[in-house]
């Protein structure tokens, strides 16, 4: 049997060269890739598609779709890193370590859907709590977020780094989706098995990569002897002997580390999960930090990659040293 291929259906763009750069140099499987002069050429895509073992896709929804639509067999597994497909019936949600069955659940499907940058964050934080029943599912939360500008995609990418175009954010910070409507809020209400869509408000600020996703909590709306302490415990409990998300020590009173970095992991694989609390007020502030292109994107697609070709092994999944 020889190694499993791998097509990546839109390598040329942010996503896609993030997860070839993670990639390459593996020996235990090929990575093929279409060539540059053929790269609008349908039937070429279609031949690769059903050439691979599996296709990742990092490509826009509607070409998403288009590319799915062009399987003509049973045995193509498909990875996809746009939005098209994360709450779609007959695919299952590439978050592994998002319950102690998810990964079995992602090794034997067909076909994947990467997670959203700020929805493995805040579903890092509230599925674990909603499992326990330390969270109602009928809570209403509040989530911010915090990214670098790559998590724009390409254009975005270009103008900030000046390829291109006029500065887009007209300063170093700025809010967005102020319609309240968030591509990533299907996501996670569904994961997080929530039945109120959380109240989410995304920020972008003029550093490239690395974010934050903060949920506040009131300890009086959460049952009662509910402390920062039980939450902590409780995210501890979910995630022992993860490789890549980690619960931080519990910070109550004076944080050991009083303010976060969202460069902190930049170009690795992790998500570090935090819990800060003032007892006096009955406030808990969770936060998860990550790197968007890497546990938020393209670091995630290589693992699942992994998950479904049983090939995890020791990858950590991180940008080549070389490259960064």
């Amino acid at each position: 049997m020889g190694k499993p291929r791998v097509f990546i259906d839109g390598e040329a763009g942010t996503t896609g060269l993030q997860i070839r750069s993670r990639l390459e140099g593996r020996t235990d499987l090929e990575l093929v890739s279409i060539d540059p002069a053929l790269r609008k050429d349908q039937n070429e895509r279609r031949r690769l598609i059903n050439s691979a073992d599996v296709v990742v896709l990092c490509l826009p929804d509607e070409a998403s779709k288009e590319a799915v639509g062009m399987l003509e067999n049973d045995t193509t597994r498909v990875l996809d890193a746009s939005t098209a497909y994360r709450v779609a019936e007959g695919w299952t949600y590439g978050f592994p370590e998002m319950t102690p069955s998810q990964k079995d659940e992602i090794r034997n499907a067909r076909f994947v859907s990467n997670p959203g940058c700020y929805s493995t964050g805040m579903i890092a934080l509230v599925r674990p709590l909603v499992d326990a029943g330390i969270l109602p599912a009928n809570a209403a939360l509040s989530v911010q977020g915090f990214s670098g500008y790559s998590g724009g995609g390409r254009q975005l990418v270009d103008a900030m780094e000046n390829r291109g175009g006029t500065h887009p954010l007209a300063g170093k910070f700025k809010s967005y989706a102020l319609g309240l409507a968030h591509k990533h809020v299907p996501e996670m209400k569904k994961y997080g098995a929530l039945q109120t869509a959380p109240l989410f408000t995304p920020s972008v600020g003029a550093w490239r990569q690395g974010m934050l996703v903060q949920i506040p909590l009131h300890l009086s709306t959460l049952p009662e002897g509910t402390t920062g302490e039980k939450i902590h415990a409780a995210l501890a409990n979910h995630y022992a002997g993860q490789r890549f998300i980690e619960v931080m020590p519990f910070e109550h009173g004076k944080p050991a580390e009083p303010q976060l970095d969202p460069q902190d992991l930049n170009d690795t694989n992790r998500l570090q999960v935090f819990v800060f609390e003032n007892a006096s007020l009955g406030h808990v502030l969770l936060v998860a930090r990550l790197d968007n292109l890497g546990k938020g994107a393209s670091g995630a697609a290589a693992q699942n990659l992994d998950v479904m070709l049983g090939l995890e092994g020791d990858h950590d999944y991180s940008v080549p040293s070389d490259l960064v």
